[in-house]
């Protein structure tokens, strides 16, 4: 599979979607020494999954304005066109835009989308954005996180989740900040069965009631949960590199995507953290290929798919549809 076939990506961090090179120039026009977050080659460097949360914070740390958020969009959207994707959703928290003020939260809205209407007016790259409080900052401030999704929710802003340490707390917590996205429109995502093992999916479920689920794999441990997610038509945001970059599977073959998708669950790929992780959407779909012998029909499947699940309004869905209906026909 190459650059070539349209995409589409359900999850994407926007600061962890934040090319080395562009974190480096911006901690150099402000005088941040964040060198100890990189290897000699530039990448980012990180050991494990808390050291990876660490260095992800780290590098938060030079973007300190609406105007850096919106240069960051800019060049995360440049390099998703670049793998061929035609429609993304990326993951946003009011913790590193504005602390949490509902004020400074819709500068940096505003921000972000006036940088994604340029990009889909440059390279046809569509964007939405779904708010997400941080699991380990814990559910006071996932509180503040939700009432500022509430406050920006509409045809741009359309989904809400939550992101983190998953092994952080309990995910019934968090339950008053889920009701009150849902309230105002939201639809609805969460981080789950990455490293809680298939307990955290089914409470993800349960208390959340959520429609997405924000990786999810580690359900095939579980077969019955894994026939009930099926069942239910809940859409898995799987992200193979993510997951093998950071030890959950040994290598691609070993990657549950496949076993999920045969045994009906509706998947979805996606890059995650893709600097983090050296991988894009062309490499997904590359080494997917590769493993299980994938072919277009598969992909234009997985495409479709993606594009139903999305949390976008109908209108924008179907323009999506039809690029991937003329594209793989």
């Amino acid at each position: 599979m190459t650059k070539d076939h349209p995409k589409v990506e359900l999850h994407l961090h926007l600061e962890g979607a934040a090319p080395p090179a562009f974190i480096r120039g911006l901690a150099a026009e402000k005088h941040i020494d964040i060198r100890g977050i990189f290897d000699e080659a530039g990448n980012y460097r990180f050991s494990d999954f808390g050291d990876f949360l660490k260095v992800y914070e780290a590098a938060t740390e030079v973007l300190k304005s609406p105007e850096d958020f919106h240069r960051l969009t800019l060049a995360v959207l440049e390099e998703s066109a670049r793998s061929g994707v035609i429609y993304s959703e990326t993951f946003l928290s009011p913790d590193f835009c504005g602390g949490r003020d509902v004020v400074a939260w819709r500068d940096y809205v505003d921000a972000i989308r006036e940088a994604a209407d340029l990009a889909e007016r440059r390279d046809g790259i569509v964007l939405r954005g779904i708010v997400t409080p941080i699991r380990h900052f814990g559910p006071d401030k996932a509180r503040e996180t939700a009432l500022c999704a509430a406050e920006t929710a509409g045809d741009w802003i359309v989904g809400f989740g939550i992101g983190g340490d998953e092994k952080s707390g309990k995910l019934r917590d968090f339950r008053w900040s889920f009701d009150a996205a849902r309230e105002a429109g939201l639809r609805l995502t969460a981080h789950a069965g990455e490293w809680g093992g298939p307990d955290s999916v089914r409470d993800a479920m349960r208390d959340l009631d959520v429609e997405r689920i924000g990786h999810g794999v580690r359900a095939i441990e579980d077969l019955a949960l894994v026939d009930e997610i099926a069942e239910k038509g809940i859409v898995l945001e799987t992200c193979p590199g993510s997951n093998i970059a950071l030890g959950i599977y040994p290598n691609w073959r070993a990657h549950p995507v496949h076993r999920l998708r045969e045994r009906g669950v509706k998947v979805t790929v996606s890059t995650d953290d893709p600097p983090f992780f050296h991988t894009t959407m062309a490499r997904e779909y590359q080494m997917l290929a590769e493993a299980f012998d994938w072919d277009d029909g598969v992909f234009h499947d997985i495409a479709l798919t993606s594009a139903r699940a999305a949390f976008c309004d109908q209108g924008t869905r179907d323009k999506i549809l039809k690029i991937l209906e003329k594209a793989y026909a």
